[in-house]
């Protein structure tokens, strides 16, 4: 029997919702793995809706679970529905979605909510010891809800310009957690903790890199089940 893998997103589309590269990349990697894998989205109402073509705000509105539905194929559940007794790990992609849909980071910073469903899921898994995975701006869900934990989100500074959202990483020290620095083909693991986070698109670097480095956070989170 494959490891039982739970997979939350926050919508479709980088802008808004769930980074579609990195939603894939997550999957194929565990497909890979040989686990098993259950989708879920919280049944919410999208902050904003972007026209990804423009970059611009769209007047319309959108339901994070029904979006998130396009990547899970449909096959996809209510956040609230998640059991974590019934699983061996969680994985959080990343998206601007993360810092809007499941929680309030995009505007609020290290001052944000997390949704109750997003951090009773969280709790959950770290309570049972059961590994987290996280990638490009979802460790501050970490960050928020584990005060002292250990994440990356890449560079502290914004080397060769590769790395444009470095402060990130101050935002998190400011919230008690210690920030590994890590290129993008790494991760990091907080053994104390069973969190590996890796900062895929939060660094300017080709796909293949990104895909790789976000297989090395999948392969730590099953090495730790």
């Amino acid at each position: 029997m494959g490891k039982r893998v739970a997979v939350v997103l926050a919508g479709c589309g980088v802008f808004d919702g769930s980074e579609i590269h990195e939603a894939s990349a997550v999957l194929v990697h565990l497909s890979r793995g040989g686990a098993e894998v259950k989708i879920f989205a919280p049944n919410i109402e999208q902050r904003d809706v972007v026209n990804h073509l423009k970059g611009s705000p769209a007047e319309e509105k959108r339901n994070v679970l029904v979006e998130s539905a396009r990547l899970a194929r449909g096959n996809i559940q209510d956040l609230a529905e998640l059991k974590a007794s019934e699983f061996d790990a969680v994985i959080f992609p990343g998206g601007f979605g993360v810092a809007k849909n499941l929680c309030s980071w995009a505007v609020d910073g290290k001052n944000c909510t997390v949704n109750e469903h997003v951090s009773s899921t969280l709790q959950a898994f770290h309570s049972a010891k059961k590994p987290i995975g996280l990638c490009c701006i979802s460790p501050v869900l970490a960050a928020k809800v584990f005060p002292g934990c250990e994440v990356t989100v890449g560079q502290d500074k914004n080397v060769d310009g590769r790395f444009p959202d470095a402060e990130t990483a101050s935002a998190i020290a400011e919230l008690g957690c210690k920030h590994i620095c890590k290129n993008v083909n790494e991760s990091h693991v907080d053994k104390a903790n069973k969190i590996v986070t890796t900062c895929a698109f939060m660094c300017k670097a080709p796909l293949h890199e990104i895909f790789d480095g976000i297989g090395t956070m999948v392969q730590e989170v099953l090495k730790l089940v």
